[in-house]
C-alpha cells in the first residue's frame, strides 16, 4: 500500500518539505509497512510573475494621492471638514487632528449656536453677522427648493448645468437629502459662525459644497455613475452658487483634512502596498488561477505519479491538491478509464464541493453524479477553515462520499493548515483505509 500526498496552493519547496515531514511521520507511525510519498508540484506547475510584475501599477513606486484619500474620508463622514472648522475655526493646526478623532460634542442642542454669532468673542460688534452665516443662508435656500425647473433660470445658467450633472451621474435622488442634512447640521451652523471674513466664507462655501456632494455620493455609492471630474465639477457649481471658490488656495482646513486622510484611510496604504501585496499573494492566488486555466498539465503529472507503481494508493490532497485529484479521478472515470491504483481519495480543507456547486469544477458539471469508477472519498473539514466545504450534501445518497469534521480550534487562516498535526486526522484516515479493505 502506498500514500501519495498532494499539497495545496502557494506551497513551495521549503514549506513543502516541512509540511510533508509531519505528514510522513504521522502516516508511517500508523502504517509502518506502507510507502509514503509526496507529489510536489508547486515549482513546476505553480504560478510566477513571468514579466517580473510589470502588469502591476505602482510596483516600482507609489504616488501619494491626497485628493483620493481626502474623498475616501469624506465618503465615510461627509461632515468631517465642517467638523474641523466648527471646532477649530480658522486656527487649524496639527492639534486640530483631535477634532475628527473625538465624538461630536454638540448634539441636537448646541449651546454655542443658542448664544448666537460671536458668543465667545468679547470684542464682537453687536448686530454684525459673520460672513459665513450669509453663505449658510444661501445653502438653506437651495435646500428649501432643490427641485426648481430648468426653465426658471436662463439657458446655460449654472443651475441648468447642475441639474444636468445630477441627472447624468445618478445623484439627483440623493441630492435634496444631502443638501438638507448639511444645511441643518450643527457643524455647518457653528462653522458659519466662525467664518468672520470673506476669505473664510469662501473656504466655508467650498467645504459645504464638498459635504453635500460627499453626502449624495455616500447615499448612492452602488447606483451612482460619477467620475472624479464630474464630482469636482459638481463641487465647483455648488461652491459658485454659495459665493465661493471650489478650492481656496492655502485653505488650511482642507490641507489638514488631506493630511489626516493619508493617515487614517485605507487607499493610500493600498496604493503603497499594492505591488508587495500582489507579489506576496501570487503563489497562493496565482496557483488557483493558473490551475483553472491550465490544469490539464498538473492532472497529467498527478496521473503519472499515481500509476508509476502498482498496487493500491491512498491519495491525500490538501486544498487545491484535492481539487486537482477530484478533477483527475472524475474525468478519468467519466471516460471509462479509472486511474489504476487509486483506491481511496482523502481531501483535507478542500474547495472541490464548492466549485462543483458553482459550476467551476472541471471534472463535474453541476447536478451530475460522481461517475462509476470514482473511488471512495473521505472529505475532512474544519468549521473554522473558511476554505473547507462539505461534500455529502452536494452528492446526496452517494455511499462513496463521507464528510468528517475536525475541530482544530484555530482561527482562519491558521485553521487551513492546522490539520496535519492532529492525531484525529490520521485516526480517521486509518479507519477509512480499513473500511476500504486496503492493505
Amino acid at each position: 500500500m502506498r500514500f501519495l500526498f498532494v499539497h495545496g496552493t502557494g506551497v513551495r519547496r521549503e514549506r513543502h518539505d516541512k509540511l510533508f515531514a509531519v505528514v510522513r511521520e504521522q502516516l508511517t507511525g500508523r502504517f509502518p509497512d506502507a510507502s509514503v510519498e509526496s507529489c510536489f508540484w508547486g515549482e513546476r506547475f505553480g504560478a510566477t510573475l513571468s514579466a517580473g510584475g510589470g502588469s502591476v501599477p505602482g510596483l516600482k513606486a507609489a504616488d501619494t494621492d491626497t485628493d483620493t484619500a481626502e474623498w475616501g474620508l469624506l465618503l465615510v463622514d461627509p461632515l468631517c471638514e465642517l467638523r474641523v472648522l466648527a471646532e477649530a475655526g480658522w486656527n487649524t493646526d496639527r492639534a486640530a487632528e483631535d477634532v475628527y478623532a473625538a465624538q461630536d460634542p454638540y448634539g441636537a442642542q448646541d449651546p454655542y449656536r443658542a448664544q448666537g454669532p460671536y458668543a465667545d468673542d468679547p470684542f464682537a460688534m453687536p448686530g454684525v453677522r459673520p460672513a459665513g452665516v450669509r453663505v449658510l443662508e444661501l445653502l438653506e435656500r437651495l435646500a428649501e427648493a432643490p427641485s426648481a425647473e430648468p426653465g426658471d433660470t436662463p439657458p446655460d445658467a449654472p443651475g441648468d448645468e447642475l441639474r444636468a450633472l445630477l441627472g447624468g451621474t445618478g445623484l439627483a435622488t440623493a441630492f435634496p437629502a444631502a443638501l438638507e442634512a448639511t444645511a441643518r447640521s450643527t457643524e455647518a451652523a457653528r462653522a458659519a459662525d466662525r467664518a468672520t471674513d470673506d476669505p473664510q466664507a469662501r473656504e466655508l462655501a467650498a467645504a459645504l459644497a464638498r459635504a453635500v456632494t460627499a453626502g449624495a455620493l455616500a447615499a448612492t455609492v452602488e447606483d451612482a455613475v460619477c467620475t472624479a471630474a464630474e464630482r469636482d465639477r459638481l463641487v465647483e457649481l455648488l461652491t459658485t452658487r454659495l459665493g465661493g471658490d471650489a478650492r481656496v488656495p492655502g485653505a488650511r482646513a482642507a490641507a489638514f483634512l488631506g493630511r489626516l486622510a493619508l493617515r487614517v484611510t485605507a487607499q493610500p496604504l493600498l496604493n503603497a502596498r499594492r505591488g508587495p501585496l500582489t507579489v506576496g499573494a501570487t503563489p497562493a492566488l496565482g496557483d488557483i488561477l493558473r490551475y483553472q486555466a491550465r490544469g490539464s498539465d498538473l492532472r497529467a503529472f498527478l496521473r503519472a505519479r499515481i500509476t508509476a507503481e502498482a498496487g493500491p494508493t491512498v491519495l491525500i490532497g490538501h486544498s487545491l491538491g484535492g481539487i486537482a485529484l477530484v478533477d483527475l479521478l472524475a474525468l478519468a472515470a467519466a471516460r471509462g478509464e479509472p486511474v489504476p491504483g487509486a483506491a481511496l481519495l482523502v481531501t483535507v480543507g478542500s474547495q472541490a464541493p464548492y466549485l462543483y456547486e458553482l459550476g467551476a469544477l472541471t471534472g463535474l458539471a453541476p447536478g451530475s453524479v460522481l461517475p462509476y469508477g470514482f473511488p471512495r472519498w473521505l472529505n475532512v473539514y474544519d468549521r473554522q477553515d473558511l476554505l473547507s466545504y462539505l461534500a455529502e450534501p452536494v452528492f446526496p445518497g452517494d455511499p462513496r462520499v463521507t464528510d468528517h469534521e475536525l475541530a482544530g480550534r484555530q482561527p482562519f487562516p491558521a485553521s487551513h493548515s492546522a490539520y496535519w498535526k492532529q492525531p484525529a486526522l490520521y485516526e480517521r484516515i486509518e479507519r477509512a483505509v480499513n473500511e476500504a479493505g486496503i492493505g
